[in-house]
């Protein structure tokens, strides 16, 4: 029983390296959704881990280390076609004579998979991130990514396909959340303990924005949790 939350932090990095494979050959669509799944299995190695009090340093370096794969470079990775795509280079080449598109192309995305690492690193040192997070967790990270190309393929809004094409956008866009990731925001750690409103207030924030976002705005509601999460953070901080 001890090495199921292990187990399932394996099918974590699994379906990691699975959305790679995919991004890699152009399929950021399969792989948003195996990023997702990927976050499933996060959800379940911790929850099973509390359930069956199967803690483990090993554990804790196995969960950190599948969180870089699925959460830092398959993200990464879909950034990186974004900017292909938006760019018009279907290669990487090291010197050409669009070296300034093509240094963009392979040092933007990276500093998403760096930052993701350096904030796994910090958390498992970092004994005040119990019960809240300090950081925008990578979980979090990838699913603003996945977000925006879900939300893009299934309701083909023009808002969403002008923001992919924009390169100085996508720039900012990874940037913005690779700093995120690293800075010392205070953020809602999403575990409860119990179901009642007091200590949880921006637990149940948050999902009243989340419910009503998706009543508004259906499909494209996906790209509004993390703001809205940031917000329930924010507004938590006055109880």
């Amino acid at each position: 029983m001890k090495y199921i939350p292990n187990f399932i932090t394996s099918l974590n990095l699994a379906a990691g390296f699975i959305a790679i494979i995919f991004a890699a050959n152009g399929d950021i669509i399969t792989a948003s959704w195996l990023i997702f799944l990927a976050m499933i299995f996060d959800f379940l190695d911790g929850f099973s881990a509390r359930l069956l009090k199967a803690y483990s340093a090993i554990g804790r370096e196995l969960d950190s280390l599948a969180d870089v794969v699925s959460f830092g470079v398959a993200p990464g990775l879909i950034i990186y076609q974004l900017l292909n795509d938006s760019l018009s280079l279907y290669a990487p080449k090291i010197a050409d004579s669009e070296s300034v598109k093509t240094t963009l192309i392979l040092i933007i995305p990276a500093i998403m998979p760096v930052c993701a690492a350096l904030r796994l690193a910090i958390f498992n040192i970092d004994t005040t991130q119990t019960t809240t997070f300090k950081g925008l967790p990578t979980p979090a990270n990838a699913l603003v990514v996945i977000s925006v190309i879900i939300a893009g393929h299934y309701s083909q809004s023009a808002l969403v396909s002008s923001f992919t094409s924009s390169p100085v956008l996508l720039i900012l866009f990874t940037i913005t959340l690779s700093l995120l990731m690293v800075s010392r925001i205070p953020l809602l750690s999403l575990k409860v303990s119990n179901m009642k409103f007091k200590g949880n207030e921006g637990r149940y924030i948050l999902a009243g924005l989340v419910l009503s976002a998706f009543a508004i705005f259906g499909i494209l509601a996906v790209t509004l949790i993390i703001p809205l999460y940031i917000i329930a953070s924010a507004l938590s901080l006055l109880f």
